[in-house]
């Protein structure tokens, strides 16, 4: 799990980075969200028309590995920009966003499923 102290320190060299090259004048909320998309589908890409069961082992394997932890700086750097631009503590809306999901996806519904659990209903019990 990643220390919020740090993800305050690395949204605090992104953002420098980003004024050092006068490139925060690019940086508005709906450019950094496509500039998200587009690097999330470089993403997609390097592991576009590989089987799922061999998935694990392209991510694993060396070469492969290094393109791919550039496509997840990417998106990160591109997600901390944004949430800079916004005024939105990335640690805040993930622990939100999990305590929502705990609510949606109870973990006894959940389980190994991939599919929504459906809402208990009165008449279900």
């Amino acid at each position: 799990m990643t220390d919020p102290d740090q993800i305050s320190v690395l949204s605090a060299s992104v953002r420098e980075f980003a004024a050092e090259r006068n490139w925060s004048q690019f940086h508005d909320p709906k450019n950094l969200a496509m500039a998200i998309a587009s690097e999330a589908g470089e993403l997609l890409a390097e592991l576009r028309w590989v089987k799922n069961d061999e998935s694990d082992a392209l991510v694993a394997d060396s070469k492969q590995r290094i393109q791919i932890e550039h496509e997840i700086g990417d998106i990160a750097i591109a997600l901390l920009l944004f949430c800079d631009r916004a005024k939105i503590d990335l640690s805040t809306a993930i622990t939100c966003k999990l305590d929502f999901n705990r609510q949606n996806y109870p973990r006894e519904l959940a389980y190994g499923r991939a599919e929504r659990p459906k809402p208990k209903t009165s008449e279900s019990g």
